[in-house]
């Protein structure tokens, strides 16, 4: 049976960002301490002194950036949308010149 592995707290990602930022231990002591790589310790103090704390919280910065991809496509839709119908009123534009409705 194997164990799930737990992520830690925003929380508690900041706290270790912030032991990284007082600079009383070295990049590599604090990664053994807190069993990540040293990579993560500067990534964390990298984004706490950049005031980037929102991204501590993985799922709640996945959700926004999630959603921040959506509304890009989505605008991205719409500016296609309204070129082809542009074109098209263009395009058909020359028919319909001239011509009545029988009603």
């Amino acid at each position: 049976m194997s164990m799930k592995h737990r992520q830690p707290s925003a929380q508690s990602n900041a706290m270790r960002a912030l032991e990284a930022v007082k600079e009383r231990r070295t990049v590599h002591e604090l990664a053994a301490a807190y069993g990540v790589p040293p990579t993560q310790s500067s990534q964390w103090k990298r984004q706490l002194l950049e005031g980037r704390s929102e991204r501590f919280s993985s799922r709640r910065w996945k959700r926004a950036r999630a959603a921040e991809v959506l509304q890009a496509e989505l605008y991205q839709a719409i500016g296609r949308l309204k070129m082809e119908l542009e074109w098209l009123q263009k395009t058909v534009a020359p028919f319909n010149h001239g011509q009545t409705r029988a009603d």
